[in-house]
């Protein structure tokens, strides 16, 4: 039953991460290539805008 619930997990975790990425990634280029390269990479790229962008 743990390994099943850990599953969902990740998988929503990706999924959230993907969906995060593109938004931002929309928000600040305005293309479609780019918010799919960034939704692949995930959490690459939030974590990249996070450290470049947001801090600043």
């Amino acid at each position: 039953m743990g390994e099943r619930t850990s599953t969902t997990v990740v998988k929503a975790g990706v999924s959230f991460g993907s969906a995060l990425a593109i938004a931002i990634s929309w928000s600040a280029n305005k293309s479609l290539l780019w918010a799919i390269i960034h939704g692949l990479l995930s959490w690459i790229y939030v974590v990249y805008y996070a450290l470049v962008y947001h801090f600043r």
